[in-house]
Protein backbone atom coordinates (compact mmCIF):
# COMPACT_ATOMS: atom_id res chain seq x y z
CA UNK A 1 0.00 0.00 0.00
CA UNK A 2 1.19 3.43 -0.87
CA UNK A 3 1.24 6.09 1.84
CA UNK A 4 0.15 8.74 -0.65
CA UNK A 5 -3.39 7.29 -0.64
CA UNK A 6 -5.88 9.06 1.63
CA UNK A 7 -9.36 7.76 2.39
CA UNK A 8 -12.15 10.03 3.59
CA UNK A 9 -15.73 9.03 4.32
CA UNK A 10 -18.85 11.19 4.22
CA UNK A 11 -22.61 10.75 4.38
CA UNK A 12 -22.10 8.11 7.08
CA UNK A 13 -25.29 6.27 8.05
CA UNK A 14 -25.93 3.50 10.56
CA UNK A 15 -28.53 1.15 9.04
CA UNK A 16 -29.64 -1.07 11.92
CA UNK A 17 -32.34 -2.87 9.90
CA UNK A 18 -29.71 -4.23 7.52
CA UNK A 19 -27.07 -4.51 10.28
CA UNK A 20 -24.54 -2.31 8.52
CA UNK A 21 -22.83 1.05 8.32
CA UNK A 22 -22.98 2.70 4.91
CA UNK A 23 -21.02 5.64 3.56
CA UNK A 24 -19.63 7.44 0.55
CA UNK A 25 -15.87 6.92 0.23
CA UNK A 26 -13.51 9.49 -1.29
CA UNK A 27 -10.08 8.12 -2.19
CA UNK A 28 -7.34 10.67 -2.88
CA UNK A 29 -4.53 9.08 -4.91
CA UNK A 30 -2.24 11.67 -6.52
CA UNK A 31 0.56 10.32 -8.75
CA UNK A 32 -1.31 7.04 -9.05
CA UNK A 33 -3.77 5.78 -11.66
CA UNK A 34 -6.19 4.15 -9.25
CA UNK A 35 -6.51 2.21 -6.01
CA UNK A 36 -7.80 -1.37 -5.95
CA UNK A 37 -11.07 -2.10 -4.16
CA UNK A 38 -9.21 -4.70 -2.11
CA UNK A 39 -6.84 -2.05 -0.82
CA UNK A 40 -9.75 0.27 -0.01
CA UNK A 41 -11.40 -2.56 1.95
CA UNK A 42 -8.19 -3.09 3.96
CA UNK A 43 -7.93 0.61 4.78
CA UNK A 44 -11.60 0.83 5.81
CA UNK A 45 -11.21 -2.25 8.02
CA UNK A 46 -8.45 -0.56 10.02
CA UNK A 47 -10.29 2.78 10.04
CA UNK A 48 -13.56 1.34 11.37
CA UNK A 49 -12.11 -1.52 13.46
CA UNK A 50 -13.82 -4.21 11.40
CA UNK A 51 -12.79 -7.28 9.42
CA UNK A 52 -11.98 -6.95 5.75
CA UNK A 53 -14.37 -9.85 4.96
CA UNK A 54 -17.35 -7.84 6.30
CA UNK A 55 -16.81 -4.88 3.95
CA UNK A 56 -18.26 -4.41 0.48
CA UNK A 57 -17.10 -1.52 -1.74
CA UNK A 58 -18.53 -0.71 -5.16
CA UNK A 59 -19.42 2.02 -7.63
CA UNK A 60 -16.04 3.73 -7.80
CA UNK A 61 -15.60 6.46 -10.40
CA UNK A 62 -12.35 8.31 -10.99
CA UNK A 63 -12.69 12.05 -11.26
CA UNK A 64 -11.72 13.63 -14.58
CA UNK A 65 -8.02 14.44 -14.46
CA UNK A 66 -7.35 11.65 -11.95
CA UNK A 67 -6.17 11.88 -8.39
CA UNK A 68 -9.56 11.30 -6.77
CA UNK A 69 -12.07 8.46 -6.86
CA UNK A 70 -15.48 8.29 -5.22
CA UNK A 71 -17.49 5.18 -4.41
CA UNK A 72 -19.72 3.52 -1.85
CA UNK A 73 -18.92 1.25 1.09
CA UNK A 74 -21.01 -1.05 3.28
CA UNK A 75 -19.57 -2.39 6.53
CA UNK A 76 -21.65 -5.25 7.90
CA UNK A 77 -21.74 -6.23 11.57
CA UNK A 78 -20.95 -9.87 10.77
CA UNK A 79 -20.18 -12.13 7.83
CA UNK A 80 -23.59 -13.80 8.17
CA UNK A 81 -25.36 -10.47 7.59
CA UNK A 82 -23.10 -9.76 4.62
CA UNK A 83 -24.11 -13.04 2.99
CA UNK A 84 -27.77 -12.48 3.88
CA UNK A 85 -28.21 -8.94 2.48
CA UNK A 86 -25.58 -8.46 -0.26
CA UNK A 87 -26.49 -9.34 -3.86
CA UNK A 88 -24.90 -12.54 -5.19
CA UNK A 89 -22.82 -10.77 -7.84
CA UNK A 90 -21.11 -8.60 -5.21
CA UNK A 91 -20.44 -11.65 -3.04
CA UNK A 92 -18.75 -13.27 -6.05
CA UNK A 93 -16.58 -10.16 -6.56
CA UNK A 94 -15.21 -10.25 -3.01
CA UNK A 95 -14.79 -14.04 -2.99
CA UNK A 96 -17.60 -14.88 -0.56
CA UNK A 97 -19.61 -16.95 -3.09
CA UNK A 98 -19.04 -18.91 -6.28
CA UNK A 99 -20.45 -17.88 -9.63
CA UNK A 100 -23.24 -20.04 -11.01
CA UNK A 101 -22.15 -21.30 -14.43
CA UNK A 102 -24.94 -21.45 -16.98
CA UNK A 103 -25.31 -21.51 -20.74
CA UNK A 104 -25.27 -18.24 -22.65
CA UNK A 105 -28.50 -16.34 -23.16
CA UNK A 106 -28.60 -17.20 -26.86
CA UNK A 107 -28.08 -20.92 -26.17
CA UNK A 108 -30.89 -20.90 -23.59
CA UNK A 109 -33.28 -19.28 -26.07
CA UNK A 110 -32.31 -21.71 -28.84
CA UNK A 111 -32.91 -24.66 -26.53
CA UNK A 112 -36.31 -23.28 -25.50
CA UNK A 113 -37.36 -22.98 -29.13
CA UNK A 114 -36.04 -26.47 -29.96
CA UNK A 115 -38.02 -27.90 -27.05
CA UNK A 116 -41.19 -26.23 -28.36
CA UNK A 117 -40.94 -28.38 -31.49
CA UNK A 118 -41.02 -31.59 -29.43
CA UNK A 119 -44.45 -32.69 -28.25
CA UNK A 120 -45.51 -35.94 -26.63
CA UNK A 121 -43.20 -38.92 -26.80
CA UNK A 122 -41.96 -38.56 -30.38
CA UNK A 123 -40.26 -35.75 -32.19
CA UNK A 124 -42.16 -33.87 -34.89
CA UNK A 125 -40.45 -34.00 -38.29
CA UNK A 126 -39.04 -30.74 -39.55
CA UNK A 127 -40.62 -29.27 -42.68
CA UNK A 128 -37.19 -29.17 -44.32
CA UNK A 129 -36.55 -32.89 -43.76
CA UNK A 130 -39.59 -34.01 -45.82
Amino acid sequence: MSDSVTIRTRKFLRNSLLARRQMVVDVLHPNRANVSKDEVRERLATLYKSEKDNISVFGFRTQFGGGKSTGFALIYDSNAELKKFEPAYRLVRIGQATKVEKASRQQRKQRKNRDKKTRGTGKKPNKREK
